[in-house]
């Protein structure tokens, strides 16, 4: 049988698609439809919602997951040394992705944790990450007591801008740590090649990327290492957790040492021999194990309906004035699309804010966000520079240039301002809800004047 998702059936899907849409246009409810559909008024002011019925649950769980919690349950065998759930799901996950090895962690963060500590990051080292990102990203660099170093943000993309990472290239870079951000792969022949002029390590977060591709290629096995995240919000989900992907023995050998207290694998017994020079306990217990793997037999046909969903529904919104959905990368095979995310222009909406836009879309029954803010310049962030322990490392000279270095991220700042998220469970619906996302923002566009002055 066929991988439903594997490259050639992504074109074929996407060349049917393309070839179907314009005649599926009339009975599904396209911009074919035109001033009828939207010529209500808006809910905001008055009108019906186009959005009536309910968006689908999230986590989808029945009988595989019920089994696998009892049985663990019923096992007696809680804790991975002794059970066999998390290397089931470790070899599974190994299968899917591609990756010659798979380390399960308690959580994405873990991961992350994991493959800098494996890779002795700390004081005086520096990383580079986007500062479009979720704050983990950035924890992880600064709990190494190593600095992050912000490259500004691809305003098309909503990814690290891979053009400007080579200037923020210095000798104490160690790592550049891009993120997937949304499901989206970065650009990673251009960051590969930076890596490999410069002889620093790509470590990717790819905590939002379940099954995307790069060339055709599993986003995640490119670099040293991939990281991925099973929380709860995720495409694949165990509450928490988290996974590290590698192609190199030696380094998984040591992720997993690190991962476990600086123990190496268990054959018999208890192992209190260790390696390197610190560790800690982020591992993944076996009830998770065994939920990821119930989790798995789902993945693929979920991961193929957002993405037949993301096509239509980036069809009817680059139609709209005012709404850009986010490019993939020529190079992008394939988004996960846990978030689907588009900029809003309010001067094509007669000035409507983005805030009273996201109200209107609400109340039509589209649950949309603003997406993150501007990390960068966050007090939680600038605060590092007067961090004690970092004063001590570094020096408050260093700390400001620092500080400074971070500022001036002008195309990161214009995205803060105009990102629309819409979640994963969103593509995950009917194709009907994705017309019906289309004549929401429509219907908004139609009466964005009087919405404007509500």
């Amino acid at each position: 049988m066929k991988d439903p998702i594997s490259r050639r059936h992504f074109l074929e899907t996407a060349s049917l698609a393309g070839a179907g849409l314009t005649l599926a246009l009339p009975q599904l409810g396209g911009s074919a439809r035109g001033a009828d559909a939207v010529a209500g008024k808006p809910a905001k002011l008055g009108g019906k919602p186009v959005c009536s019925g309910g968006w689908p649950g999230w986590p989808v769980y029945g009988e595989p997951e019920e089994q696998s919690l009892l049985g663990t349950l019923k096992s007696g065998h809680w804790y991975r040394g002794t059970g066999k759930a998390v290397s089931g799901f470790e070899a599974a996950y190994e299968k899917l992705t591609g990756a010659k090895h798979c380390l399960a962690t308690a959580s994405g963060t873990a991961a992350l944790s994991t493959a800098l500590g494996a890779l002795d990051v700390g004081p005086g080292d520096e990383v580079i990450i986007p500062p479009y990102t979720f704050v983990a990203t950035y924890n992880v660099v600064v709990l190494n007591y190593a600095l992050p170093v912000f490259v500004d943000s691809d305003l098309e993309s909503f990814q690290i801008d891979a053009d400007k990472i080579d200037a923020a290239v210095t000798k104490n870079t160690r790592v550049i740590m891009p993120v997937h951000l949304g499901g989206y792969p970065a650009d990673l022949d251009k960051i590969l090649e930076v890596a490999s002029k410069h002889q620093v390590t790509v470590v990717e977060d790819a905590c939002q990327a379940h099954l995307a591709e790069w060339r055709g290629r599993k986003v995640g096995t490119w670099g040293m290492a991939g990281c991925f995240s099973f929380q709860a919000s995720k495409n694949l989900n165990s509450g928490e957790g988290g996974a590290v992907l590698t192609n190199d023995d030696q380094f998984a050998e040591t992720c997993y040492n690190f991962h476990n207290q600086g123990r190496a694998r268990q054959v018999s017994g208890y192992n209190f021999s260790y390696s390197g020079t610190r560790g800690s306990n982020l591992r993944l217990c076996e009830f998770q194990g065994g939920l990821l793997t119930a989790q798995m037999t789902r993945v693929i046909e979920q991961s193929n309906r957002r993405h037949e969903n993301a096509l239509y529904l980036t069809k009817l919104l680059g139609e709209i004035p005012g709404i850009k959905p986010a490019k993939l990368h020529p190079h992008a095979t394939r988004s996960a699309y846990h978030l689907y995310m588009f900029r809003y222009d309010p001067a094509q909406f007669a000035g409507l804010s983005r805030a009273k836009f996201l109200a209107a879309l609400s109340a039509e029954g589209v649950p949309a966000s603003s997406g993150y803010g501007v990390m960068n310049k966050d007090a939680y962030v600038s605060a590092l520079a007067k961090n004690k322990h970092f004063l001590k490392l570094y020096g408050e000279k260093r700390l400001k240039e620092w500080l400074d270095r971070n500022q001036n991220l002008p195309e990161n700042d214009k995205l803060c301002e105009q990102a629309v998220w819409l979640t994963q469970t969103i593509t995950l619906a009917e194709r009907e809800k994705m017309d019906q996302i289309a004549e929401a923002i429509r219907k908004i566009r139609r009466y964005a004047a009087e919405l404007a002055k509500a």
